[in-house]
C-alpha cells in the first residue's frame, strides 16, 4: 500500500533539475504544481528563479504545465506570467485530469514527471498515472487551511516509509 505513496525522487527543490537530466531518464514533460512547490502558498507573483528555470527549460525542448488545484485566478497569473500552459482546479489525486494534462501536452505516462510537495495530491495522483513522480520540500513551512489535514496524513506515511528505509531526500536527479 505504501508503494502508491512512494515518490520515485525526492528533492529539496525542483529549480536544479534540467532538461539534460530529463532527457536521460527519457523524459520530456513536466506536470508541476504551484503551491509550495515553484512558490510560497501565499505569494501572488512567480519569482526570477521560477521564471529562468521555465525559459531555460523550454528553450531546451522540455514541454511544462502548471497543474495545480488551487483556482484558476491564482494559476491563471503566474502561469501566463511564465507562458506556459495550465489547468487550475486539477483535482488531484483523481485521474481524469492527470490523462486530460497528458493528452493536451501530447506526452505518454513513460516520458512525464509530476512535481509536486504533497505525498497525497501529487505523488499519489502521478504513480496512480504511471508518471515519475518527484516530491520537493515545501517551499514555505505554512499552509493554506485545505492542505493541513493532507500534511498531517502525509507526516504518517513519510514516517513510514523512512523506518522501511524507502526514501532519501536528494540534492539532483
Amino acid at each position: 500500500m505504501l508503494k502508491q505513496f512512494s515518490p520515485d525522487k525526492m528533492l529539496n527543490t525542483p529549480f536544479g533539475i534540467t532538461a539534460d537530466q530529463l532527457r536521460k531518464m527519457g523524459k520530456t514533460t513536466i506536470l508541476t504544481d504551484l503551491d509550495n512547490t515553484l512558490l510560497a502558498w501565499d505569494q501572488l507573483d512567480a519569482t526570477d528563479e521560477v521564471i529562468n528555470w521555465f525559459t531555460i527549460l523550454k528553450e531546451e525542448g522540455i514541454k511544462v504545465m502548471i497543474f495545480s488545484n488551487n483556482n484558476e485566478e491564482r494559476v491563471a497569473r503566474v502561469a501566463k506570467a511564465i507562458d506556459v500552459p495550465y489547468l487550475a482546479r486539477a483535482k488531484k489525486p483523481l485521474g481524469a485530469n492527470f490523462r486530460w494534462a497528458l493528452k493536451e501536452m501530447n506526452a505518454t505516462p513513460e516520458e512525464t514527471v509530476m512535481i509536486g510537495d504533497q505525498i497525497m495530491t501529487d505523488i499519489f495522483g502521478g504513480n496512480r498515472q504511471k508518471l515519475t513522480t518527484i516530491f520537493v520540500r515545501p517551499v514555505k513551512q505554512t499552509d493554506g487551511m485545505s492542505t493541513k489535514l493532507n500534511r498531517m496524513m502525509e507526516s504518517i506515511i513519510l514516517k513510514r516509509l523512512a523506518k522501511k528505509n524507502q526514501i532519501k531526500w536528494e540534492e539532483s536527479l
